[in-house]
């Protein structure tokens, strides 16, 4: 008897130790250093496009609590910026979609229920609470929302002034949106060579009934709403 309860417990207990494992946010948390282009290019979200080659990369594969690896989902993110405005391409696999009708000629509300990418960004590291919140669709349909969590605002009344594009590509089962934000939207400072700004990225995908959150800084609560967690985001850095 004994040997077999050492038995269970001994094939067991790297499996338990790991599922008591919780999700901690540690610093310094992810960066992500864009490049600066100069002059002010046209947008398009071609991939292949030579605006986007030298871009620098991140991408994002795991849920908000890196506990669900998302292999086929591993979403691309290309980024660099200018003297005027951040550029951003979302390369996106799927498997099915989960969309809104379309009607991209003014924003979208609650477009986070339904296939979205997500960019969570502010300049002003005194107060983390306020920041800007940017959202665009496989459709092309978005929103764009001044947040203030102090005072629970989110205003979708807010326009930046940003330029979008979305497409589907079918026959690959990927969807790509791009987005050229100004700076001055962000922050009334002068973005130059070592300025950084917080933010983090996300992606929400799938059928209503099973839903995939992709993170690119993990934030690590378990509660809704819980992408506004300015505590937790990553950097981006402007080189």
């Amino acid at each position: 008897m004994h040997s077999i309860r050492f038995g269970v417990v001994f094939c067991f207990w790297p499996f338990l130790a790991n599922a008591q494992q919780p999700c901690v946010v540690t610093q310094p948390t992810a960066s992500f250093t864009i490049k600066h282009v100069k002059g002010n290019p046209p947008l398009t979200d071609d991939p292949a496009a030579k605006l986007w080659r030298k871009a620098a990369v991140q991408t994002m594969d795991k849920d908000c609590q890196r506990e669900i690896d998302y292999p086929k989902l591993k979403t691309e993110i290309r980024a660099f910026w200018t003297d005027t405005d951040l550029y951003l391409l979302f390369r996106c696999p799927y498997d099915v979609l989960n969309l809104w009708p379309a009607d991209n000629s003014k924003p979208h509300p609650k477009l986070w229920d339904r296939d979205v990418v997500e960019m969570f960004i502010g300049s002003d590291w005194q107060n983390i609470r306020h920041y800007r919140e940017f959202e665009i669709a496989p459709t092309g349909d978005w929103i764009d929302l001044a947040i203030d969590l102090d005072h629970k605002s989110f205003d979708q009344t807010w326009r930046s002034g940003w330029k979008t594009l979305a497409h589907i590509d079918k026959e690959n089962k990927i969807w790509y949106a791009a987005c050229k934000i100004p700076l001055s939207a962000i922050g009334s400072g002068k973005v130059k060579p070592g300025t950084r700004w917080r933010g983090n990225l996300y992606r929400i995908d799938g059928a209503d009934s099973q839903r995939h959150f992709l993170c690119w800084q993990p934030v690590c609560v378990r509660k809704p709403g819980s992408n506004h967690t300015p505590e937790h985001f990553g950097t981006f850095i402007f080189e």
